[in-house]
């Protein structure tokens, strides 16, 4: 990872982040730089992952979710990509931050439309992004569906659960809602989640620079 010794007097600009306009509760007060995080995450989770926008997290830093356990470089960017890869249609229909500690908390609602289905589902998630003392960078980003257990037809997935036979058994209304909270946080699902962050890097493609990640923006 390359470090930035004056990483707090860049702008969003030459990370390539997008997302500089952002709901704020009256009552926080970000900083310059955690403004710059915030953006960071919002883009990703737009579905807008770059090389230069994740060299805003530590090599070692971590992303949770209902379906993942992902720790370091090569799981995390994967999740990202993959959630990229696996929608058709990404909308961020809101975005608030709720308080600037760290972590920082954020209130997101999301729409997807999943790839080669059609199938739209939206996502509200309580969002927590956590970063280093000097808040250079991101050390980890936990997303939780709906404040806890994710409910509806379909949720917010990576490329290895659409292909996944546990995410459509989910998926198959009340049913498969509740056999899902019977298995929440046990050794199995526990099991499933590493499993997880093992199994997408595999099928997801990372590119290999920042240069030729914007000669493929260009084809």
């Amino acid at each position: 990872m390359d470090s930035y010794s004056d990483i707090s007097d860049r702008s969003p600009e030459e990370f390539g982040i997008e997302t500089i306009d952002f709901k704020v509760s009256s009552s926080v007060n970000l900083s310059v730089q955690q403004k710059l995080l915030v953006g960071c995450v919002l883009d990703l989770f737009k579905g807008k992952p770059t090389l230069k926008k994740l060299k805003l997290w530590d090599d070692n830093a971590t992303f949770n979710d209902p379906l993942t356990m992902a720790k370091g470089r090569k799981q995390y960017q994967a999740q990202w990509y993959g959630l990229k890869a696996a929608f058709s249609e990404i909308e961020q229909l809101e975005a608030t931050v709720l308080s600037s500690t760290n972590p920082i908390d954020l209130y997101v609602k999301t729409r997807y439309k999943v790839k080669g289905i059609g199938i739209e589902k939206i996502i509200s998630s309580n969002v927590r992004i956590f970063t280093d003392p000097s808040e250079k960078f991101i050390t980890g980003v936990d997303d939780l569906w709906d404040s806890g257990i994710p409910n509806g037809a379909i949720a917010k997935v990576g490329l290895f659960q659409v292909l996944n036979p546990l995410f459509w058994l989910y998926s198959m209304g009340e049913v498969g809602f509740w056999m899902f909270s019977l298995i929440w946080w046990t050794r199995p699902w526990e099991i499933f989640r590493n499993l997880n962050s093992i199994v997408v890097p595999i099928f997801v493609s990372i590119p290999k620079s920042n240069e030729s990640e914007e000669t493929e923006k260009k084809k």
